[in-house]
C-alpha cells in the first residue's frame, strides 16, 4: 500500500503559516506534514499541537526519529546554508525559502552538498506557479513577443517598524537583508526567468523610514545579455498600505503586464498578432483561482512531489536559485561601488550575508 509523502518542516516563524496549513490539511494530495521544529519549544509545540504532529527542538532528533522524505527549512535566510548542510548527510530532499542563502559561497556549498548526497534541493519560488505568469511564461516561449525590449518589476509594499522588531534577525546584513532579498526577491527571480540571463547592473538604494541597517528603499538597472534592459523598483516603504508587486514584459511585438498584490492578475495582455486564445486567457486565466489559499504554493509543492516521485527536472533547483541571488549580490555590489557591475562575479563589498 503506498504511503503518504512525508514533509517536515524546520522553523516555525511567519512564512511556516503558509506551509504547514497546505501540508497539515490534505490540501495536497498524498503529502502529509510529518513533524515539526523549532528551538522554540513553544513555537515547535503550537504548531504540532494545531497539525497533531510530533514537535521537536533538535532537527537532527526529529529526522532520526520521524518516517521523512522531504524537509523544508522555513528558518532565516542566514541560516539557510548552515541547516542544509546539516541535513544533507542524511539523504532527505530538502526544500529552502528564499531566498536560497545570502552569499554566493553559501550557495555553492549547498548546491554541492545535495548532489554528494543524493537528495534533491529545491528553492521555494512559488509565484513562477501562478497561473497569469504561466500563461506569460507560454507566449513568451511561443515567440510571440519577437525582440525583447524591456522587463520591469515594482515591489511597492508597506512594512512598518513593528515588522522588523518581531525578530531581532530582520532587517539586519548577517541574518536577512533588505527589501531586494526579501521582498523582492520573487520579483528579481521572475524577471530574470522571463528576460534571460543578466550582463550588468547598477543600483541605489536608501533606509527611508524605518530603524534597520539594510535597505528599505532601492532602485536598480539591468542589462541583459540579449540586449534587453531592465528595471527593478522595491520598496517596503510604500504608506501607509501595500500597493503592488508587478511585472511587466515589453517586447517589438507585445505587451504584458501582471499586476496585483503577488504578480496574481494580468492587467494588460496585448500583442500584434492576436490569436484566438487571447480572450480565453483574460476570461479564464488572469487571476489565480478564487478562494484556492496559498495557490502559488499549493502548485509548487505539487510540481515539487511529482518531481521527486517521478526523477524529472525540478522547476527552480540550487543552481536555478543561485541566478537570482547572483543579480542581488551584484546589485549590493554596485549599491557600495556606485559602479556597473558585470556578472560572473565575485562580491568583494556586498554587505549581504556578513556581520555588519
Amino acid at each position: 500500500m503506498k504511503t503518504d509523502f512525508q514533509v517536515a518542516l524546520v522553523g516555525c516563524g511567519r512564512i511556516a503559516k503558509r506551509h504547514s496549513e497546505l501540508l497539515g490539511s490534505g490540501t495536497i494530495a498524498q503529502t502529509t506534514l510529518a513533524a515539526v521544529c523549532d528551538i522554540d519549544p513553544n513555537r515547535a509545540q503550537n504548531y504540532g499541537d494545531r497539525f497533531r504532529v510530533p514537535s521537536y527542538t533538535d532537527m537532527d532528533e526529529m529526522i532520526q526519529h520521524e518516517a521523512i522524505d522531504a524537509v523544508a527549512i522555513l528558518t532565516p535566510s542566514g541560516l539557510h546554508a548552515e541547516h542544509v548542510l546539516r541535513l544533507a548527510p542524511y539523504g532527505k530532499h530538502l526544500i529552502v525559502e528564499k531566498p536560497m542563502a545570502l552569499t554566493l559561497e553559501d550557495a555553492d556549498a549547498m548546491i554541492a552538498a545535495c548532489d554528494r548526497h543524493g537528495c534533491k534541493l529545491f528553492v521555494v519560488k512559488q509565484n513562477r506557479f501562478n497561473v497569469p505568469v504561466l500563461k506569460l511564461r507560454e507566449a513568451l516561449e511561443a515567440g510571440r513577443f519577437g525582440k525583447l525590449v524591456m522587463g520591469t518589476v515594482r515591489v511597492r509594499w508597506c512594512r512598518r517598524q513593528e515588522y522588523y522588531d518581531q525578530d531581532a534577525w530582520r532587517g539586519t546584513w548577517a541574518m536577512d537583508g533588505g527589501v531586494l532579498t526579501n521582498q523582492a526577491s520573487h520579483h528579481i527571480d521572475l524577471l530574470q526567468w522571463m528576460m534571460g540571463d543578466v550582463e550588468s547592473v547598477m543600483a541605489m538604494s536608501r533606509t527611508a523610514l524605518v530603524d534597520i541597517e539594510t535597505e528599505d528603499t532601492a532602485v536598480a538597472i539591468l542589462k541583459f545579455r540579449n540586449g534587453a534592459i531592465g528595471a527593478i523598483e522595491a520598496t517596503t516603504a510604500t504608506r501607509p498600505a501595500d500597493l503592488e508587486g508587478s511585472l511587466s514584459i515589453l517586447g517589438e511585438t507585445g505587451s504584458v503586464e501582471i499586476g496585483g498584490f503577488a504578480v496574481n492578475q494580468i492587467k494588460t495582455w496585448n500583442f500584434s498578432t492576436p490569436l484566438a486564445e487571447d480572450q480565453e486567457v483574460l476570461e479564464k486565466y488572469s487571476v489565480n483561482p478564487p478562494n484556492v489559499y496559498g495557490y502559488g504554493h499549493q502548485a509548487y509543492y505539487e510540481h515539487v512531489i511529482h518531481s521527486i516521485q517521478n526523477n524529472t527536472q525540478q522547476l527552480v533547483d540550487g543552481l536555478e536559485g543561485r541566478r537570482s541571488l547572483e543579480v542581488i549580490n551584484a546589485i549590493y555590489e554596485s549599491i557600495e561601488t556606485g559602479r556597473e557591475v558585470k556578472l560572473r562575479f565575485r562580491p568583494r563589498y556586498s554587505r549581504l550575508g556578513r556581520p555588519s
